[in-house]
């Protein structure tokens, strides 16, 4: 599935770029990389641009771009999940 056929609320985890190379460097130092776990705030009328968020960055990217991310969808809205991973915290003296 591609970023770009996700809908307003939907989560979903990055697995790969399909990007052509002058996109992918710049889609990859932005942070949107394997792994990430992100949600689709805002889609516009006629789907371009999407607007992103992951790890507190908010990421607005053109259909043409969005369509080069390839992603496996984790939730939609109001399904109660978390949108990232949950970690345990290390608690000292117990």
């Amino acid at each position: 599935m591609l970023l770009s056929d996700l809908k307003v609320g939907d989560k979903a985890e990055v697995t790969g770029l399909l990007a052509e190379s002058g996109v992918r460097r710049r889609i990859l130092d932005m942070g949107l990389v394997k792994g990430v776990r992100f949600k689709v705030l805002r889609v516009a009328p006629l789907g371009d641009p999407i607007e992103i968020v992951f790890k507190g960055v908010y990421l607005t990217l053109r259909k043409n771009e969005a369509a080069g991310v390839q992603v496996e969808k984790t939730g939609e809205v109001g399904d109660g999940r978390p949108m990232g991973n949950q970690r345990s915290r290390w608690r000292f003296g117990s």
